[in-house]
């Protein structure tokens, strides 16, 4: 196993939040939907507009992981023809105005029909911080890390409120960046939170482990978001904003929508924000 990643826009990113007091907002949404243009001008704006980390989606053809939102918005951009190239694009493009860590979140067979080594060399050199391969589980990811030149790709590990304590450890021990913790059983954007159980799960998670914690699936409103950051480091987001732009999709106001409500939910991640109430 290559040796960890030193410090990196990640690791920047989640130690200064910590100073202050606040959660990271991670923010995902599929590129290319609903066209390349479009969507590099949502994300440049959700980048100025407080989000802290960006979970740039690789669209794919069948999204198990995922709900009917997300599944419907990788339709929209592979119609447009969106593909990794054309991600690795929109990751240069975002990097020459923004420093915030970009994560590629991925199935593994976009990565395995592009190749392991041309993902990592052009991804590295696009600028981005860390892949989150959604269905490699870790017994089988070194086909592809084995292949990889370096350690400058974070990798991060997704753990599922289901897991196992010693099944914690050994998915912790093989993680950089930071863990994924699954907010509930399901697919992303199904509703009903079990407040308890979530800070249960990332208290369990912490104490196993120095990575920020980062909780996502069924979070969508600042009351959502303030709850979460009370325990977690991060606060994950995505069907909430690809409905957005599914419901947006002729407004010439989407991407100005898209900006005040990452403002909002920034503004639920400071951590006293429930206590101050």
């Amino acid at each position: 196993m290559k040796e960890k990643n030193k410090m990196n826009r990640i690791d920047t990113t989640f130690t200064a939040l910590k100073e202050k007091g606040e959660s990271a907002l991670v923010g995902f949404v599929t590129a290319g939907d609903p066209d390349y243009s479009k969507s590099l001008d949502i994300v440049k704006t959700m980048c100025a507009s407080g989000l802290d980390v960006l979970e740039l989606g690789i669209p794919f053809s069948d999204p198990t992981a995922d709900g009917p939102v997300i599944q419907r918005s990788s339709a929209r951009s592979l119609e447009n023809r969106t593909n990794l190239a054309s991600v690795m694009a929109m990751t240069r493009e975002l990097r020459k105005e923004t420093d915030i860590p970009i994560i590629l979140f991925s199935y593994y067979n976009p990565i395995l029909a592009y190749g392991p080594v041309a993902f990592y060399d052009q991804a590295v050199a696009a600028g981005a911080d860390g892949a989150l391969v959604v269905d490699l589980p870790p017994e089988e990811s070194h086909e592809m890390t084995e292949l990889w030149a370096g350690n400058k790709l974070s990798l991060i590990r997704l753990v599922a409120p289901t897991t196992p304590r010693d099944r914690m450890v050994y998915i912790a021990e093989t993680a950089t960046g930071f863990l994924y913790l699954v907010s509930k059983t399901g697919v992303t954007g199904s509703e009903g939170l079990d407040l308890t159980e979530v800070a249960a799960n990332t208290a369990a998670l912490k104490s196993i482990s120095s990575l920020p914690v980062c909780v996502g699936f069924g979070i969508s409103t600042p009351e959502d978001v303030a709850a979460i950051a009370a325990t977690a480091d991060g606060v994950v987001i995505g069907s909430a904003f690809e409905k957005i732009i599914e419901d947006n999709l002729e407004n010439p106001d989407l991407v100005t929508i898209m900006g005040a409500t990452v403002k909002g939910l920034k503004a639920a991640t400071v951590k006293n924000m429930l206590s101050s109430k």
